[in-house]
């Protein structure tokens, strides 16, 4: 099974910390700062040392950390589910000029520095659990603070028609350590003029 191929498998292990993160989110400020520092920490030991990280063996043995905005808890954001009308598979464009196919699924409408917001959320189109949802987007920080191609967040529905957002868990796309690897590129309503400050920066190779 070739790099491209293995992606989405390799995606669904790196983020299982941020979905089990979701779920056991807490008001406890401390302990809030704890989760977080740790499904960080396990990003980089997963890039730094696992046979299916993206990283080629010279980027492993550069790897000493990887590079975080701080932890701010006001880009942890409750948002409102708005159901697509009419749900059909969309094809998206990848890095490598390539198309893959996401149910365009729901809006979420949120409140972020004072500014009403909306993202659209994707769905894999196997996805078997109905509760999960593919966010890419980029901001006033890409292709300088940030990655260019934008980032990731991977969520689940956590209320009846409502959905919790971290930024502080936005991660890189395997394209931006490895151009062999083909990703997703953010949709044109999830492209945002303000800064999201928070999450994975840009890596320096």
């Amino acid at each position: 099974m070739n790099k491209k191929s293995l992606l989405f498998v390799i995606v669904g292990v790196v983020v299982l910390g941020s979905l089990i993160y979701t779920f056991t989110g807490t008001t406890d400020p401390k302990l809030y700062l704890e989760n977080v520092a740790a499904e960080r920490e396990r990003q980089f030991k997963f890039l730094k040392y696992n046979i299916d990280s993206p990283l080629e063996e010279d980027q492993k043995k550069e790897l000493d950390s990887l590079d975080f905005y701080p932890i701010d808890p006001s880009y942890k954001v409750r948002g409102r589910l708005v159901p697509v009308p009419n749900k059909r598979i969309v094809e998206i464009p990848m890095t490598d000029g390539t198309l893959e196919r996401y149910i365009r699924h729901s809006f979420v409408e949120f409140e972020l520095q004072g500014q009403s917001l909306k993202l659209l959320l994707l769905q894999a189109e196997d996805e078997v659990d109905l509760r999960n949802f593919f966010l890419a987007f980029a901001d006033g920080t890409s292709a300088d603070e940030t990655y260019g191609g934008g980032r990731y967040i991977n969520l689940r529905q956590d209320g009846s028609s409502s959905i919790t957002i971290d930024f502080n868990l936005a991660y890189n796309p395997y394209c931006a350590y490895n151009p062999d690897f083909a990703c997703p590129i953010p949709p044109r309503e999830n492209i945002l003029e303000i800064p999201i400050r928070a999450g994975e920066k840009n890596y320096n190779k």
